[in-house]
């Protein structure tokens, strides 16, 4: 069920990446893998200057997240508005590793970040989030990726059975929906069954 699953997902010239920062990258991994339109996620490092950051030398990064989605069935300022609902906007922590950053990797994401604010009325200069061009994004370590999946053994031995590397748990769509569930986000039956056969067996 897994590998067909991803089998039939959006290929990567297929989907678009958003790339954010709100805290801690565990929770928002989880709870926008279970979004619908959203294909992939990972876990990483920017906003900073240091080179090969890692999780014990961070330097001035911060934790991130990446989403590809399919813009054909969720768009960039839909994923804009859940990531302000889930942050205030006007407040901003001092450490540095888990400020909330909204990252835009080309002119069409730094304009629809701004048509976003205009729209939804927040007034720039009360706007604490940062706003920034993304440079680069490096990958976190192995042990954050899918943190959440990585700890509900029955539904990770279901890849381990199915063949699946780290590589492949990471970048797999059937990993993204299934670590959001395990984070205790909602599904709907019928995508459940097809992840898993049955919408009973989380």
């Amino acid at each position: 069920m897994i590998r067909e699953y991803d089998a039939n997902a959006p290929g990567d010239g297929e989907t678009a990446t958003a790339t954010f920062a709100l805290g801690c990258f565990w929770g928002p991994d989880a709870r926008f893998g279970a979004l619908d339109g959203v294909v992939r996620t990972r876990v990483g490092y920017a906003g900073g200057t240091k080179r090969d950051p890692t999780y014990r030398d961070l330097g001035d990064h911060t934790e991130a997240f990446q989403v590809d989605y399919d813009p054909a069935r969720v768009t960039f300022t839909d994923l804009l508005a859940v990531a302000f609902e889930n942050h205030d906007p006007r407040r901003q922590t001092g450490k540095r590793q888990y400020q909330n950053v909204v990252f835009h990797a080309s002119e069409g994401q730094r304009e629809s970040i701004g048509s976003f604010l205009e729209t939804a009325r927040f007034d720039a200069d009360s706007v604490e989030t940062r706003i920034e061009r993304l440079d680069r994004f490096t990958l976190s370590e192995r042990y954050h990726q899918k943190y959440n999946l990585k700890s509900r053994d029955s539904l990770l031995e279901r890849f381990e059975d199915a063949g699946y590397d780290e590589e492949a748990i990471r970048e797999s769509p059937a990993a993204a929906k299934l670590n959001g569930v395990a984070g205790g986000h909602d599904l709907d039956d019928e995508e459940l069954e097809s992840l898993l056969g049955s919408a009973t067996s989380v």
